[in-house]
């Protein structure tokens, strides 16, 4: 009975690592219908400049601040350098620009900083939790990492809910033709949304990393996982972004803990399988079909 406990809030602490890259997804898909590949690469990007910044000044809270302001500034910059060029153009185009985003930011971060495995520092101890003799599995650390991305997940939820920013953003998903001739701006709202995905993409990445290492590809494997989450919730609800995070982490657990480590690709996999099999636009979603 011990070891599920541990295994199951030890899933809940590594789901709310895929649940941050599954509501960086969530935002951009919401906000431009693109599904952006390159998120986990913005994400490592972003981590290397808060190790550097950490490093500098020997203070976690200026690197954490540092990431979240160069992801929101990569992600607004990429939007316009790059995407706002195919944002018109077949859905394959956009797939085909987003993976080259993906290779040429692991590229570039391979020349800058080089290929070796580096730490990265946690917030709050990573020291295991008990409850009177009982070891919960989880540490200070995972606490404030579902503390932020339940935050995350709240603050785009009520973006999207209840603001005229994500007004526009769903209008501008919806039909930008529509919404260009209703007055939104189109290009600024466009740029808004691929920043707000940048930082919650440069949250993960912070979040993540002490846990494995910093390295040009190390968030391709958390990326996959990532966009399950976001499949398994709908890749319309943030709150759904979370929820399927969470499961798939559990999932994931207690595989890894009672079949072997070797077996957790296989079932992240199978996971992502059967809900595109069984329901293909998520758990959360509210619309199966949008016509344009």
């Amino acid at each position: 009975m011990q070891e599920f406990v541990e295994f199951t809030l030890g899933g809940v602490a590594f789901g709310m690592i895929y649940a941050a890259i599954g509501l960086s997804l969530v935002l951009i898909w919401r906000g431009t219908r693109i599904l952006n590949y390159s998120q986990g690469a913005m994400a490592m990007f972003t981590t290397y400049v808060a190790l550097i910044v950490i490093n500098h000044t020997g203070n976690y809270w200026e690197g954490f601040a540092v990431a979240l302001a160069s992801g929101l500034v990569l992600g607004a910059a990429l939007e316009w350098v790059v995407v706002r060029r195919i944002e018109d153009k077949p859905p394959l185009n956009a797939v085909i620009v987003t993976i080259g985003l993906l290779i040429f930011l692991e590229g570039l971060a391979g020349i800058i900083y080089g290929g070796q495995y580096r730490s990265f520092p946690p917030a709050f101890s990573i020291v295991g939790l008990t409850l009177g003799s009982t070891a919960l599995g989880i540490s200070r650390n995972d606490e404030f990492t579902a503390g932020a991305v339940l935050a995350a997940a709240l603050g785009l939820a009520a973006l999207f809910r209840y603001t005229s920013v994500g007004l526009r953003l769903r209008a501008t998903a919806f039909n930008a033709d529509v919404a260009r001739l209703l007055g939104v701006r189109i290009g600024r709202v466009l740029t808004l949304g691929w920043a707000l995905a940048g930082l919650i993409g440069a949250l993960a990445g912070v979040l993540v990393t002490p846990s494995t290492f910093l390295y040009p590809n190390s968030m391709d494997s958390i990326f996959v996982l990532g966009f399950t989450a976001a499949v398994i919730g709908g890749l319309e609800s943030p709150v759904g972004a979370v929820v399927g995070g969470i499961v798939l982490g559990v999932v994931l657990n207690l595989a890894g803990g009672y079949l072997g480590s070797d077996l957790v690709p296989i079932f992240g996999l199978a996971v992502l399988a059967l809900v595109l099999m069984v329901r293909p636009s998520g758990l959360f979603s509210t619309t199966a079909v949008r016509q344009v």
